[in-house]
């Protein structure tokens, strides 16, 4: 594990290192060994407000955490401990996902097909038309643009209305109504 430390208007002691080391030390144990790659503690101080950010880069997932208060082993004890709460709670989501999705794989019972004849059909409006007149040509480029399958339009020498289509080919066709 990586542990970088970035003080920003603050003071790095042995004391708070040493502090940081030690609860990295049971967090690698709760997490697991090697899971950690990297941790950032960045501590910075503005007015009187001691702020300790922990940012942790392991397998399976990345974990922030900031606490301020008034001092700073305060705020990194805090830290620690928010880290420590998140860490539990992702390996309890963990554990219960795993162990449901085992059940489920029991409990399953195979799928019968289902009737053609119960199929609901459904009639779903398309916005896939135009108002205006216009030529084969722009109604092509119009059906193109959109990438929908129909497209209808009028004509505009005859104002009637005419559909083109994308053919199961790749070609396009045209319906004109007489």
């Amino acid at each position: 594990m990586n542990i970088r430390y970035t003080a920003r208007q603050a003071v790095l002691t042995p004391e708070i290192k040493a502090a940081c080391e030690k609860r990295f030390g049971q967090l690698e144990k709760l997490v697991g060994d090697g899971r950690i790659i990297d941790a950032n503690v960045i501590l910075s101080v503005e007015k009187s407000r001691n702020k300790a950010e922990i940012h942790i880069v392991a397998k399976g997932a990345n974990l922030v955490v900031e606490e301020e208060t008034l001092d700073m082993m305060t705020s990194i004890g805090q830290a620690f401990e928010n880290l420590e709460k998140k860490v539990r709670k992702d390996r309890a989501k963990w554990r219960e996902r795993k162990r449901r999705g085992g059940r489920e794989r029991k409990e399953m019972a195979p799928v019968e097909p289902a009737e053609p004849s119960e199929t609901v059909r459904r009639i779903v409006s398309s916005r896939n038309y135009s108002l205006k007149p216009m030529s084969l040509e722009e109604a092509v480029v119009q059906l193109e643009a959109d990438g929908s399958e129909v497209f209808l339009f009028r004509r505009e020498n005859s104002e009637k209305w005419s559909v083109v289509f994308r053919r199961g080919d790749g070609h396009i066709g045209l319906v004109e109504p007489e």
